[in-house]
């Protein structure tokens, strides 16, 4: 653990060589003036103090030279201090928000499968508590390697005065080291375990608030108090067993060096009577080990934190080092005005457990087209691929064998600017930003075209899905704040939200992830009916859709099964030839006829905020 920790700490002078020498610099400045200290307080007792209680006379002179003495080696040490305190202050700032920056650039780029894997809490702590971790040695550092050097100089000086008072400094001063390595290999594992159990409590607090709605309407309360309890209970527990170890090594880290001070007068009276050394001399040595017993507790502050450091390093490593980046080509494609045509070619695809592991195929064999400028309607049961689709259809996840092309090219050798800018998908949980309406829809990017989304485009696209009216009725229109995840608006509302952004960027293709389900039907109708009239868009459509009326609307409709294709033509012909098909539609238009009896969907132009 001790060789990992100033291999972190290595780590951190490599990043941030400038800061850590100016502090370095400052801490050595005031550790060889701290020692100095020693020497002019001794010269100041046996030359001035002294020899005025001998003669009770002393010249203002001699005051004032013994005053200014002392005045500057200490204003010495307040520069050596100032410098010491601000290069390690910037250097562990820094350190933090370079790799609370580099964690946050590693999520975006790993694919949302990775994510999948790891809990949200977990991710969070990465990005937060175990940053702060990493580098929270970074503050005594330069001190610890300021108090090395002071060290080595009052070794020299022990022995340039007396051997026998150096000794007593070799035998405390190993000690004291010893002592500190014994601590650190006590205080790692109970470290570790701490860390772990902060990302847990993390995960759990996350889970439950943002399942809140869930929780109170089931009446968890008390059940994820308790859950949330359990864990808490073994962080305080852990952070207990931190505390006893420190409970125990700290009073020894504080008792060495103030037994080093009786051993040297001690060891300096005898030597005294021996005529082996002056008392200004034995003054200095004991005032010395009283002046290092603060800075030699920077050594014990940084190993004791190695652990904890090297804990939260660990498992950054984990997020920087996690493989599965989702590589992009080269290709662009030229004909950004135009509809793009979708086709899966043979795609096979399974989900990894959380220990990477794959399990059993959800989509099997897929096949099927969606030609430049049509409408197709992906049709199945729960569980049966259709989110599966769309999510390959975008790019979140690559086949594991077959091939998803966009304009008869693999989506896997699209530029990354090709493919944002020619397909977008609308999930089924609409995301909504705490952010006002505006930059909502637009996100401050640009079109597939390279047009900027501007307050035009935007109010085009609200009219497409079906929102200009509702954002109009808002109080304050596009700069309307509408709350975190959007609490201001109702489900669909946020679902027709999610749906001008991804218009507003102008794509080719335009994915649907039942993205209505939360919709009027006749809204739901309409959004489609004006997405397939629109000669501005141009955009295909791949729509996994249930209600029969929107199925209707598609050139083609695709029915899975058990993630395969079970049969593709007309919503008539299905429904003519098809069983299974006819059956599910059924039940489907069942489902919501009993939605419309209970009102469970928003009004067209219902208003919450």
């Amino acid at each position: 653990m001790l060789l990992k920790g100033l291999w972190v700490l290595g780590r951190a002078v490599r990043d941030e060589p400038h800061m850590f020498a100016i502090s370095v610099a400052g801490s050595v400045v005031f550790s060889l003036l701290t020692i100095a200290t020693a020497f002019v307080s001794g010269w100041v007792v046996g030359e001035i103090a002294l020899p005025a209680i001998d003669d009770r006379h002393v010249t203002f002179g001699t005051l004032l030279l013994g005053g200014v003495a002392i005045l500057a080696v200490s204003i010495g040490k307040i520069i050596g201090i100032f410098g010491r305190r601000l290069g390690a202050g910037a250097m562990q700032f820094r350190l933090q928000a370079r790799y609370r920056q580099a964690v946050t650039r590693r999520y975006l780029r790993l694919p949302l499968e990775w994510h999948q894997r790891h809990a949200t809490g977990t991710l969070l702590s990465n990005a937060n508590a175990d940053v702060e971790s990493a580098w929270y040695p970074i503050a005594p550092f330069p001190m610890a390697v300021g108090t090395v050097v002071m060290l080595v100089a009052a070794i020299v000086s022990l022995f340039a005065t007396d051997w026998a008072l150096a000794l007593v400094g070799v035998a405390i001063f190993p000690t004291l080291l010893g002592v500190n390595v014994a601590y650190s290999r006590r205080m790692a594992p109970r470290v570790a375990r701490s860390q772990q159990l902060r990302a847990e409590v993390s995960a759990v607090a996350h889970e439950s608030f943002d399942g809140a709605l869930v929780v109170k309407t089931m009446g968890r309360e008390a059940a994820e108090t308790e859950r949330f309890a359990a864990r808490t209970i073994e962080l305080r527990d852990a952070t207990i067993q931190v505390g006893r170890v420190r409970a125990v090594f700290d009073p020894v880290l504080d008792a060495l060096p103030s037994i080093g001070t009786l051993a040297v007068l001690v060891v300096g009276g005898l030597r005294f009577r021996q005529g082996a050394v002056e008392v200004a001399e034995v003054v200095s040595v004991a005032f010395l080990f009283t002046v290092l017993a603060f800075p030699v507790r920077a050594i014990g502050w940084v190993l004791a934190e190695l652990p904890r450091s090297v804990v939260g390093w660990e498992r950054i490593r984990h997020v920087l080092d996690a493989e599965g980046d989702m590589a992009y080509g080269e290709t662009t494609l030229p004909e950004v005005h135009k509809p793009a045509a979708l086709r899966f070619d043979d795609v096979h695809f399974a989900y990894t457990d959380a220990d990477g592991e794959r399990g059993g195929d959800v989509l099997t064999g897929v096949t099927f087209e969606v030609p430049a400028g049509r409408t197709v309607a992906l049709v199945g049961s729960t569980g049966s691929g259709k989110s599966t689709v769309a999510g390959l259809a975008a790019r979140l996840v690559d086949p594991h064998a077959g091939v998803v092309r966009l304009d008869g090219v693999d989506a896997r050798d699209l530029t990354q600017e090709a493919l944002v800018g020619t397909v977008a998908l609308v999930a089924q949980v609409p995301f909504v930003f705490d952010d006002t309406v505006r930059g909502n829809v637009t996100l401050d990017r640009r079109t597939g075209a390279g047009h900027p989304v501007d307050d035009e485009a935007a109010w085009s696209a609200l009219r497409l899905a079906q929102a200009d009216g509702f954002v109009g009725q808002l109080g304050e229109g596009l700069d309307t704040k509408v709350g975190e995840r959007g609490t201001s608006l109702s489900g669909g509302q946020r679902q027709r939200l999610t749906i001008a952004r991804a218009l507003a960027g102008a794509p080719r293709l335009l994915v649907l992830d039942d993205a209505t389900s939360a919709v009027d039907p006749r809204v739901e109708a309409a959004i489609l009916a004006a997405l397939r009239r629109d000669d501005d868009r141009q955009a295909s459509i791949l729509v996994v859709a249930y209600r029969r009326a929107t199925i209707a609307l598609a050139d083609e409709v695709v029915y899975l099964e058990r993630g395969r294709v079970a049969a593709r033509g007309t919503h008539a012909d299905l429904l003519a030839t098809v069983p299974g098909y006819a059956d599910l539609v059924t039940a489907y238009e069942k489902a919501e006829a009993e939605k419309e009896r209970e009102h469970l969907f928003d009004d067209e132009e219902s208003v919450t905020a």
